[in-house]
């Protein structure tokens, strides 16, 4: 889960099919790489086809995109930014055009500056929260988060990154879905504080702003807790510390399961502090 802090803009999840017949026939690039069998494939679905059909479909055409030769992909993405650099003198780009754009000056010749026409583009607000599951592709491209992940044994990459990339395992993996992502918004479970629930059981995340001067008590929960301090400054304290420990910008604390805590906000600005923990879900 990522919970912006500042604009945020991210590539998540496949886009709906209507979207990607429309990327084949205003994107010639694209069709050319994923050549004319798979994107024929895509082209013919409907909306009645089953799941299945529409999933192989799908990774047929986005396995061979992800899997082109590496000149194959600079000459495509060539041939695309001169044809996009051309055209935005005659008429207005699309979002996913100027996007793509911005991807090559900081990516050239990456075949995620392809594989974006693939996926959703979401921008978030500070305050809104992106749910992602498991084995689904993802890509942060601008902006401040708070991120929590369950548990994982690996990320995979094939794309918009200089790390080791495993094309072949990512393109096996993907479930495929093509469902626009929820964005939350968050819960106020009391003054001050707002709880970003995901739909698993793994965690949650409470956000707490506290002005100056005011105080907040975060109840006892079943399970062990991490505090962070995005900004401000205050007094965080629990029966183990009576006396209170002073926190600031940047401090990170664990706390046992069943401690309640005190948040005091003190100095100039709006204490903000984000608490991880198990999902409540899990206890009830």
């Amino acid at each position: 889960m990522a919970i912006a802090v500042t604009e945020f803009r991210a590539l998540c999840g496949f886009a709906g099919i209507e979207e990607l017949k429309d990327v084949l026939r205003t994107v010639p690039e694209v069709e050319d790489l994923v050549g004319p069998e798979d994107a024929g494939k895509l082209m013919s679905i409907k909306v009645y086809h089953g799941a299945n059909e529409i999933k192989s479909s799908l990774r047929s055409a986005f396995t061979k995109l992800m899997t082109a030769s590496k000149e194959a992909v600079s000459k495509t993405i060539e041939n695309l930014i001169f044809r996009l650099n051309a055209e935005s003198k005659v008429r207005a780009l699309t979002e996913k055009e100027n996007l793509v754009l911005s991807l090559e000056k900081q990516y050239p010749e990456d075949v995620g500056v392809l594989s974006a026409f693939f996926f959703n583009y979401i921008k978030l607000s500070p305050g809104e929260a992106l749910y992602i599951g498991a084995n689904e592709p993802h890509a942060y491209l601008s902006g401040e988060c708070i991120e929590c992940m369950a548990t994982s044994d690996n990320v995979v990459r094939a794309g918009l990154t200089p790390k080791y990339r495993d094309v072949q395992t990512l393109c096996s993996m993907l479930t495929y879905k093509q469902i626009f992502p929820e964005i939350s918004q968050g819960v106020p479970v009391q003054p001050h504080v707002r709880r970003y629930t995901p739909p698993f059981d793994e965690f949650e995340v409470d956000c707490c702003s506290l002005p100056p001067g005011e105080q907040v008590v975060i109840s006892p929960v079943p399970g062990p807790s991490v505090y962070l301090v995005l900004a401000g400054e205050g007094e965080l304290q629990v029966d183990s510390m009576p006396d209170g420990e002073n926190s600031k910008q940047g401090d990170v604390f664990f706390v046992p399961a069943h401690t309640e805590v005190k948040l005091s906000a003190c100095g100039a600005e709006c204490m903000q502090l984000y608490r991880a923990g198990v999902n409540s879900r899990f206890f009830s």
